[in-house]
């Protein structure tokens, strides 16, 4: 309760309730007004801590960088760095993902991170994996032309599923890799920036893994 409290202080933090966001969300189409500036906008999707977004957003001071996770409690951690870090170029949002696309405006995004999500094995689970058929007719929608999605997993499922959409509809895979610290091959951004839990996922000898690919509708 206490970091709820502090995530409603921080100037990086947004929390509009489900009906805010599917029925004017103020921010969406003006996110560069939001930011100050007309850099790219990247987005991290299921953004736990912040991490990846507080690291990327401080190798990337030229791009501004979005974090969205359901969870306040969680990237409270990563808004309260970015604050006490002067870090402009960062801002979360506590919402559903699958709102994406009331979020963002048409072509308003330049890259995607979908870093370590659910993999939601079970089969009903299917229409809440973050890389199916839905999701990525979302993501298609606010990306900008030649826009990047990269998928960073530990679940060899998720990363084979991934794969298997990808080519049955045809879509243009830029990078495929089983195990990024063993093959080279991975942008810096996938090997020198680690959340929490994929720390833990190493210690225990499990590979990561990532593909990078651009959406063909």
């Amino acid at each position: 309760m206490k970091r709820f409290k502090e995530n409603e202080t921080f100037k990086n933090v947004i929390q509009p309730s489900r009906e805010d966001v599917v029925t004017n969300f103020t921010h969406k189409g003006k996110w560069h007004s939001f930011f100050g500036n007309k850099n790219p906008i990247v987005v991290e999707l299921g953004c736990g801590k912040g991490e990846y977004t507080i690291a990327l957003a401080q190798k990337n001071p030229n791009k501004n960088f979005i974090g969205i996770d359901i969870k306040g409690a969680r990237f409270w951690r990563g808004a309260k760095t970015a604050i006490e870090e002067n870090i402009e170029n960062v801002a979360f949002i506590r919402t559903q993902i699958e709102l994406v696309d009331f979020i963002f405006a048409e072509n308003e995004v330049s890259e995607i991170w979908i870093t370590f999500p659910d993999p939601q094995i079970k089969y009903k689970r299917t229409k809440h994996r973050m890389t199916n058929a839905d999701f990525l007719r979302k993501y298609d929608q606010i990306l900008s032309q030649n826009g990047i999605i990269n998928l960073k997993t530990d679940s060899e499922f998720m990363h084979g599923y991934t794969l298997g959409l990808l080519h049955g509809e045809g879509h243009e895979i830029l990078n495929a890799n089983h195990n990024v610290y063993k093959n080279e091959g991975s942008p810096k951004e996938v090997t020198e920036t680690q959340t929490f839990y994929e720390n833990q996922y190493l210690k225990v000898g499990k590979p990561i893994t990532y593909i990078q690919f651009r959406l063909k509708y």
